[in-house]
């Protein structure tokens, strides 16, 4: 045989697939496809939760008009790195100081599913409370003037844009049986929060130490910024009342405190 005929004969012969064809990989089941994107699904929401975004619901009346209870809205942490604080109007999610939340709120009332989907962020979490900030460090506020407004550091505020008013509202701070208190300066690293239903909403000005009561640990009515979980930034459920959490606008004339 002739050297032609034998590249004659290899060229006759089946073509071998190259090395790492798609014709010689083997392929996965679809099972194993979606284990893989469950658990990529898994690890991507994990990492969302610890450090972007995380879902929370209403767990009460105490932030209608804007937020009414089981509303499901979302929580961004962007805001409050490096350094960042919260500034007063912004509405935050965080957790119990110690005896703010009641039974009802803090009962677990979801089966296994929903329990483990909440745990690592893709079902809304609970067991947390909603305020809008009022005072950060070294602001004074004081309840209230003869138009019923609070004064952050000497300036009436105008909140009649998120406050729940149904007509019977007497002042901006009533839960503590009076319209005349005041509380501050608000310690470092600490705020004062109120929910927007004014009347019905156990927030800093129910866990003030008031004239007269002489078992009162001084200062509980400030929420670390440590507990804070960070800013709402938007409603997402139900799609009706889907958009954003304004109010900040309302302390654009407060100054600095000192």
């Amino acid at each position: 045989m002739t050297i032609e005929d034998a590249d004659t004969g290899a060229a006759a012969g089946p073509e071998a697939p190259a090395k790492g064809s798609r014709s010689t990989r083997s392929h996965i089941p679809v099972w194993q496809e979606t284990l893989i994107l469950l658990v990529v699904a898994v690890l991507l929401a994990v990492v969302l939760k610890a450090l972007f975004v995380q879902a929370f619901y209403i767990p009460s009346e105490s932030m209608e008009p804007g937020l009414v209870k089981n509303d499901r809205i979302l929580v961004q942490k962007v805001s409050y790195w490096g350094g960042g604080s919260p500034d007063r109007g912004d509405v935050v999610v965080f957790e119990d100081p110690g005896g703010w939340l009641g039974p009802a709120e803090t009962a677990d009332t979801g089966n296994v599913l929903t329990r483990g989907l909440e745990k690592i962020g893709l079902y809304p979490s609970g067991g947390h409370l909603v305020k809008r900030v009022i005072g950060i460090a070294g602001d004074t506020i004081t309840c209230c003037d003869d138009q019923g407004r609070l004064s952050v550091n000497g300036v009436p505020v105008d909140e009649s844009s998120y406050v729940k008013d149904d007509g019977t509202l007497a002042c901006a701070g009533p839960m503590t049986g009076n319209c005349s208190w005041s509380t501050g300066p608000v310690p470092e690293g600490h705020v004062f929060v109120m929910g927007d239903n004014r009347a019905h909403s156990a927030d800093s000005t129910v866990h003030m130490c008031l004239e007269g009561q002489t078992e009162c640990p001084p200062g509980r009515e400030f929420v670390s910024t440590d507990l804070i979980v960070g800013k709402v930034f938007a409603l997402v459920w139900p799609l009706s009342h889907f958009g954003g959490v304004g109010g900040n606008g309302a302390f654009d004339q407060v100054p600095d405190a000192g």
